[in-house]
């Protein structure tokens, strides 16, 4: 199965301020080379980063800019899955750039919770399901219809789960969680 993967980074960030929150520093390094850092180890058949507009690149993935990142969450999802189906593939991987703690050993688990065309699995904190999560091509028409902020979150209400270790999927939306994250000392999202 080729498994596309589909990390989404063009958020308007509001609660964040004027700062661009990916290009934020955690560790000592963007907050979003966190997340493709974990990606990039899988062997995936392709990868795909969507950024706003004259973004700085991300190694390893190809850029997709979107020009109206005021559309939402639902418009990126619609535009990475749109290059992921047009580069044949049969799922994809969706990750979420302020989503630093995610290791590849978790993304690998996602990935290996199905297969197939219609394939659906979601992360779990214990909470609602959440990405990472992988999408199936049966899907893709539907993703690509997207243009809300909610996203793809009513598909993945039913999804199989794919319990996450505590910790992994907290995310960074304020100024004060980056400021939680550095007192909490350095964070490893290799496959550990």
């Amino acid at each position: 199965m080729k498994v596309a993967g589909l990390l989404l980074a063009a958020g308007r960030s509001t609660r964040f301020g004027a700062a661009d929150k990916l290009a934020a520093l955690l560790d000592g390094r963007p907050l979003l080379d966190h997340a493709a850092a974990a990606m990039r180890e899988l062997d995936l058949a392709a990868r795909f980063v969507v950024r706003p507009a004259g973004a700085v690149p991300c190694p390893g993935f190809v850029g997709l800019a979107v020009e109206r990142s005021q559309a939402g969450l639902g418009h990126s999802l619609a535009v990475g899955t749109r290059a992921a189906r047009l580069a044949g593939a049969d799922a994809v991987l969706v990750a979420l750039g302020d989503m630093p703690f995610v290791t590849s050993a978790h993304l690998a688990a996602v990935v290996a919770a199905g297969w197939g065309t219609d394939v659906l699995v979601a992360s779990t904190d214990g909470a609602a399901p959440t990405p990472p999560a992988l999408i199936g091509a049966d899907w893709f028409p539907q993703l690509e219809a997207l243009d809300a902020d909610e996203g793809a979150r009513p598909l993945l209400r039913q999804a199989r789960l794919v319990r996450a270790p505590a910790g992994t999927l907290r995310d960074i939306d304020t100024p004060a969680d980056l400021a939680r994250q550095q007192d909490a000392g350095p964070k490893d999202n290799s496959s550990s």
